[in-house]
């Protein structure tokens, strides 16, 4: 069995200990085999493996990705274990008597698309790709502006804000969030098209409450009005993903839990439009437009020193120390 191990994910070993390279290297030769040693990780496609620190030198407890095909195998992200997340796996829990879901959890657990689990691989490996290429690009050309990405969530914290909200997190940013939990930006510059910033998970349950509270604030209004009169503001399968800037979130794009597709949202009652991208057309583009920038039609990248800064979202007071990039 071939194993690959994506370069990004040899980058992260060297940062987390002089033991982790060698932590790593060996659980490869394990897989190659025994392919199926993982357990499901909690996302679909996606099988887990973790490494007892004690076991290598300046190396802490490890959780390692990778996803299983039938002639292949490719390592995908490697972390420290959370302290919730035991090295072994734990006894089995004995069975209880499952609770009797009230009728509103009932109908938000079945909020969200039907699993398709090869649908689902597909999906895990497009995402992880398009925002490689996008962190890779900024590794070499805008610094400043990667350093400002935040370390993945574990899955313990996603599962949170799952629940949380109350909607279940579709696989797309359930991978995105854990390559990535946030872009705390450059002096308000996100590095998504437009300065746009990936929202922290902070912020993402933040806004959700809000709109949630202006449409149950709208429907006590909507109650006397016929049914084509009716303002939907917010729908619990929406679920906020980008914000204007890192620090300003009055605007920005959620994910429809439900169809797939991103659309426009703004603190402002204004109808929420559909973006018509998913979440991976949306970060393939990004990608594009940063490998490809002559070829860009939406936005253009440039830099101001080390920072990724877009030509939509600059300020006509700096635009003079913006420097298109070439390409």
């Amino acid at each position: 069995m071939n194993v690959e191990i994506d370069p990004l994910v040899r980058a992260t070993a060297a940062q987390l200990g002089a033991g982790v390279p060698y932590a790593l290297k060996a659980m490869a030769g394990r897989l190659a085999d025994e392919p199926d040693m993982g357990r499901p990780s909690g996302i679909p496609g996606i099988l887990t493996v973790t490494v007892d620190g004690d076991m290598v030198e300046d190396c802490p407890a490890l959780a390692i990705g990778y996803i299983r095909e039938p002639d292949r195998i490719e390592i995908r992200y490697v972390r420290p274990v959370e302290s919730a997340e035991p090295a072994v796996p734990a006894e089995p829990a004995v069975p209880t008597e499952p609770a009797v879901p009230t009728p509103d959890e009932d109908r938000h657990q079945k909020q969200g698309r039907p699993a398709d689990p090869a649908a689902d691989a597909i999906t895990v490996r497009q995402i992880a790709d398009a925002w490689h290429r996008i962190t890779d690009w900024l590794r070499r050309r805008a610094p400043e502006s990667c350093a400002a990405l935040r370390a993945g969530a574990g899955p313990a914290a996603i599962a949170a804000l799952e629940r949380d909200l109350g909607v279940r997190i579709p696989v797309e940013l359930h991978v995105l969030w854990l390559l990535t939990a946030g872009d705390d930006g450059v002096d308000g510059w996100g590095c998504l098209p437009g300065n746009r910033a990936l929202m922290t998970l902070e912020a993402v349950a933040a806004a959700y409450r809000l709109k949630m509270d202006l449409q149950a604030h709208q429907d006590s209004s909507n109650a006397g009005r016929l049914e084509d009169d009716r303002i939907t503001v917010w729908k619990p399968t929406w679920i906020p993903v980008v914000s204007l800037g890192p620090a300003d979130s009055t605007s920005g794009l959620y994910l429809d839990a439900e169809t797939g597709y991103l659309g426009r949202w703004s603190r402002y009652d204004e109808a929420p439009d559909e973006e018509l991208d998913t979440l991976v057309t949306y970060l393939e583009e990004a990608a594009d437009m940063l490998e490809a920038p002559a070829l860009a039609t939406r936005d253009k990248p440039g830099l101001i020193g080390g920072t990724l800064v877009w030509l939509s979202g600059i300020d006509p007071g700096r635009k003079d120390r913006w420097q298109p990039v070439p390409g």
